[in-house]
């Protein structure tokens, strides 16, 4: 962790505070620059715009997919205040970011829910494999 890191992930935990301080949940992220740059800032805005994915670190994702090359991708990182949940993840790994500092974990975190994570949903699969691979067979040939 770089001093660096430090500055830049309390200005993800002042995102955070300005969510909150919005009437949104405390979460905010930056994707920095490999000079340092600040390219990009956001907060959690759930509730405010009524959709759940509305997560700071899916706005860093998306924004970085549809504004820089891969290159320039892979060479940012993003700071953000808590470690990024499981969509943003996704969402980061497809977007080519090249690197994530989180302040808190996913487990302290939770610790600070009275509710803890949540629920796990049920999935069943695979099914109608011969079915479903129709579409998909030859698409990334």
């Amino acid at each position: 962790m770089t001093p660096d890191d430090e500055r830049f992930l309390r200005r993800a935990i002042e995102l955070a505070a300005a969510g909150r301080a919005a009437g949104d949940a405390p979460y905010g992220s930056l994707l920095v620059s490999p000079e340092g740059e600040v390219l990009a800032e956001a907060y959690n805005t759930v509730h405010s715009d009524n959709d759940i994915s509305a997560h700071p670190e899916l706005k860093m994702a998306r924004w970085a997919a549809s504004e820089l090359d891969p290159g320039t991708a892979a060479a940012t990182t993003m700071y953000t205040s808590c470690q990024p949940c499981q969509m943003c993840t996704g969402a980061i790994a497809r977007s080519g970011l090249g690197r994530v500092v989180y302040a808190l974990s996913t487990e302290q975190h939770d610790a600070l829910k009275p509710s803890g994570s949540w629920p796990e949903v049920p999935l069943e699969g695979p099914a109608l494999y011969d079915e479903a691979r129709v579409p998909i067979d030859g698409f990334y040939t």
